[in-house]
Order: structure tokens, then C-alpha cells, then sequence
């Protein structure tokens, strides 16, 4: 009898170097799936890394997580933000810290991603959509698919240089037919991985697929976070400089009818990004 062949995606994928779940975010995730989280038990977990403790202290009294008191320890951080965006927070720090950015094409990767993070949480509250810290923990993952498949493949930056330019295909379709993966499936199965909410993975999933606007099946909370990725992206852009946002062309116009937005509210809020981006310097 004939042996079945292996799947050669399903190898290619194998082949990628997903980091493991750091222990101390499945110690913490634990702790926030107990029926009454203990703000201390987050306490004790988050201060058996000295680096960590510093590094999010300094992140929970930026001008964008903080309010005008200031956090001296991480009880008082805790006490001020809520554990959710502590935890947030800190699935943020241990991700660059496991994920590798060294390439010179990723000088900006973790940059990017942490004002799209604070853009979304703006968002989410501004529009009271969704979760604040589900929107944080989602603006920070989308592209972390990017650096684990420039680490694999040597062409890559050239594909995705190419494929942010593509007017016309989805982002993910260049990517498909030269490495038979893409970014959004290999950022899906690290959330995955992680143990990340559902909502977040399936967004990574799709948030260059912007059909799913229309689909009924697919979960308002995926939907959300992808519109509000969408806004987020736009006002980045805007703030480097750029006049135009090839993904917004591509889908901000059905990303402002899911949310409700005139063309008015979306201008406003653009620009509102565009001033907490300044001012958070």
C-alpha cells in the first residue's frame, strides 16, 4: 500500500520557528482564568522578572496607559490600569522579547506595532467598542507573522515590500504564491500558541481580508478589531507622512459603514490619533 505523502505545507509550517509560550504568561493567563483573579498572585508573577517589572512600570506611566498619577510599584500600576491591561501589557514585553527584530528591514517593527496598540486602545475606548486590553494585545500581534517568516525565508523582504505596494490583491496573496504561507496564518497560530483570546487570533487571521466585513458568520468582535486596525493604520501612515494608505484604499470605506462612521466622524478621529501620537512624545 501506497504511503500518504506529507503535506508540504503543513511541513513548511513546521519548518518556522514559532516561539514557545513564555512560562510566565501561562502562569499569569492561569491566574486571570481563576474565578476571582488576585491582583497580588499578578503581583508576584510579573516581579520574578526585574526587567519586565521596570519595563512596564515605565509602559503604565507613559502618557498614553497613564493617567496623572504615577505608578511606583507594581501593585500601584495594577491598582491604576486593572489587571486585564496589566496582563496586556506585559503578553506585549514578553513578545519582543521572544520574537527576534535584529533585521535591518524590521528597525521599526516593534515601534509600529506598539503605536497601533495604543492607536487601537484609543479606539476602543473612544468608540467604546470591544475590550481595550483585547484591542491592545491584537494591534500588538497582527504582523508578528512579518519577522518569523523574514527569519525564514532570505526573499521575504522583498515579498512584503512588494505586496505593500499591491493595489489591487489582498496583502496575503504574493505571499501565498511565493512561500505558500503569509503572515496573518503564521501570526494566527502564534496567538494560537500563546493562548491568546480567540477573537484576537481569528483577527490576525483576517485582518487584510477585508470580505469579512460582509460575512455574517464572522464573530463582531473580530470584525471590530479589524476595523479599528484598519483606522489605527491609516492614521500611522498619515503620521509619517505618507499621503496615501494602500490598505485603507483597500478596505477603509467598508471598515467605516461596519463601525457607523461618516466620512466626518472618520476625519475627526484621524486627526485625534494623529494629536495623541504627539503628544505621547
Amino acid at each position: 500500500m501506497a504511503t500518504p505523502t506529507a503535506d508540504p505545507v503543513d511541513a513548511l509550517i513546521k519548518s518556522i520557528r514559532i516561539p514557545p509560550r513564555p512560562s510566565l504568561l501561562a502562569d499569569m493567563q492561569r491566574e486571570l482564568a481563576a474565578d476571582d483573579p488576585s491582583p497580588d498572585a499578578i503581583g508576584r508573577i510579573v516581579a520574578r522578572d526585574v526587567g519586565m517589572s521596570g519595563a512596564l512600570l515605565k509602559l503604565a506611566n507613559s502618557s498614553f496607559y497613564g493617567g496623572k498619577r504615577k505608578a511606583k510599584s507594581i501593585e500601584q500600576a495594577i491598582l491604576f490600569l486593572g489587571i486585564n491591561q496589566v496582563a496586556s501589557l506585559m503578553t506585549g514585553l514578553l513578545a519582543r522579547q521572544a520574537i527576534a527584530t535584529d533585521n535591518a528591514a524590521l528597525a521599526n517593527f516593534w515601534d509600529i506595532s506598539g503605536r497601533r496598540a495604543q492607536a487601537m486602545v484609543y479606539l476602543s475606548r473612544r468608540l467604546r467598542i470591544g475590550e481595550p486590553d483585547v484591542a491592545h494585545t491584537f494591534g500588538l500581534f497582527c504582523d508578528t507573522g512579518v519577522p518569523l517568516l523574514m527569519d525564514r525565508f532570505p526573499g521575504y523582504a522583498d515579498t512584503f515590500a512588494a505586496a505593500a505596494e499591491d493595489t489591487e490583491r489582498p496583502f496575503t496573496a504574493l505571499e501565498d504564491e511565493r512561500h505558500s504561507t503569509n503572515h496573518a496564518a503564521i501570526g494566527c497560530l502564534l496567538a494560537r500558541n500563546w493562548g491568546l483570546s480567540s477573537d484576537v487570533s481569528w483577527a490576525i487571521l483576517h485582518h487584510q481580508d477585508y470580505s469579512v466585513f460582509d460575512d455574517g458568520a464572522t464573530g463582531d468582535g473580530v470584525r471590530s478589531l479589524i476595523a479599528l486596525s484598519l483606522l489605527a493604520e491609516c492614521a500611522i501612515q498619515k503620521y509619517q507622512g505618507l499621503v496615501e494608505s494602500v490598505e485603507w484604499n483597500k478596505g477603509g470605506d467598508r471598515a467605516c459603514a461596519y463601525l457607523g462612521l461618516s466620512a466626518e466622524e472618520t476625519d475627526d478621529l484621524l486627526d485625534e490619533l494623529h494629536d495623541s501620537f504627539h503628544n505621547d512624545h
